[in-house]
Parts: C-alpha cells; sequence; structure tokens
C-alpha cells in the first residue's frame, strides 16, 4: 500500500515583468499554504519524501510544507512542470519504493487530472489545494488508472 499526497502550488503572481517559470507565490499564497500545512500537521499527516516542480512557485510552496512538518527539503524534478497526466503517471511510477508516501507538488491542470486519473474524483484542485490518496499497490512502478482511493481533500 502506498499514499500520495498531491498538492497545488499556492497562488503566485500574475503581474508582468516574469516568465512563466519564475512567478513568485503572492503574499495571499504564502499565507494559503502556510494554513495549508499547518492543516495537514494537525491531522498527522507526514510524507517520507517531497518532490517538486523546480517552478519558483512550487519550490515555494514545497518549501513551506517541508517546513512546517519537519521533513527534508524538497526534491526536484523537471518533468512535473507543465505536465500531461501521462508525464505525471511516469514521474509517480519512478517513485522509489523506500518511501510509501510521496508528496507531489505540482501545476493545473495536470495535478487535477491525475487527481481524477488515479481515483476517479473529479475534483478540481484550487491553489494550495492537497489531496490525499491510497493507492492499492506494493511498487510504485504498479501505479495505474483508478489505482487509488481519495481519502481526504482540503482547499484554503
Amino acid at each position: 500500500m502506498k499514499k500520495l499526497l498531491l498538492i497545488r502550488h499556492a497562488q503566485a503572481t500574475h503581474e508582468g515583468g516574469y516568465i512563466d517559470f519564475e512567478r513568485p507565490l503572492t503574499p495571499k499564497g504564502i499565507r494559503e499554504a502556510t494554513t495549508m500545512a499547518e492543516r495537514v500537521m494537525a491531522k498527522g499527516i507526514k510524507p517520507q519524501l517531497l518532490i517538486s516542480s523546480p517552478a519558483l512557485r512550487t519550490m515555494g510552496t514545497a518549501h513551506i510544507f517541508t517546513e512546517h512538518l519537519s521533513i527534508h527539503q524538497p526534491q526536484t524534478n523537471k518533468d512535473i512542470y507543465d505536465a500531461t497526466p501521462k508525464t505525471l503517471l511516469e514521474v509517480v511510477s519512478r517513485f522509489t519504493d523506500g518511501a510509501n508516501f510521496v508528496a507531489l507538488v505540482g501545476h493545473n491542470p495536470g495535478i487535477s487530472e491525475i487527481l481524477y486519473y488515479l481515483t476517479g474524483s473529479p475534483q478540481q484542485m484550487d491553489t494550495s489545494g492537497i489531496a490525499l490518496i491510497e493507492l492499492d499497490i506494493e511498487s510504485w512502478a504498479e501505479v495505474t488508472e483508478d489505482a487509488g482511493k481519495l481519502l481526504f481533500y482540503d482547499a484554503p
């Protein structure tokens, strides 16, 4: 049995002067990500590993979660940025089996689409939204469509 915590990055600026990859979190985004990290901590949800897109807004979100959950600094995977559900599935299938509970910080629409693909839940992931999925698999390489059950969803 594996668990996957999907986290959509917090609200980022839409002001001019930034390329998409380098958009920083807004003050509201920082507050909302902090609120969600505190909720996750209060529920005793603590992934062993956090993997993030290397975009500035996802890394900012990831750092807030790792700080509040007292887990190792996030690993990055460039394939998460602007990923299709198929690409995200490939990313998940390559997770190390040494970790039974992994968090993935990503972007829409891919993060909402992988949630639907894995669970059949049509939940649209809000900024700073989290979805906890239990997967009926022994190895991450076994991840397939409808292999998961949505245990918990929350958003600011």
